[in-house]
């Protein structure tokens, strides 16, 4: 059974720092990414990672969002660095695998809140 548990969400201060891990099992997955979700809009892209390591990022995170992942643990990381407030969502983990089609499993969410 394919699972994706998140963790290091939390409440930061402008400017702050936070690490969101996300720990896949259950299958091998190919590209794995974070996106975020606020109330009344759709869920977006933050940034996504290869397997073989080619990065993709929002603009808007371009410069303080690095994604990074350790494909021995299955895990995938998000370093967030100078968060704004209009950074405050659910990040929710993402990770592709292949099960008879490609399949794109879902973590259960994690809040981040940035104070100004």
């Amino acid at each position: 059974q394919v699972q994706l548990v998140e963790s290091g969400g939390g409440l930061v201060q402008a400017g702050g720092s936070l690490r969101l891990s996300c720990a896949a099992s259950g299958s091998i997955f190919s590209t794995m990414g974070w996106y975020r979700q606020v109330p009344g809009k759709q869920r977006e892209l933050v940034a996504a990672i290869s397997s073989g390591g080619s990065t993709n990022y929002a603009d808007t995170v371009k410069g303080r969002f690095t994604i990074s992942r350790d494909n021995a643990k299955n895990t995938v990381y998000l370093q967030m660095n100078s968060l704004k407030p209009e950074d405050t969502g659910v990040y929710y983990c993402s990770a592709q695998y292949f099960l008879y089609v490609t399949r794109n499993a879902w973590g259960q969410g994690t809040q981040v809140t940035v104070s100004s």
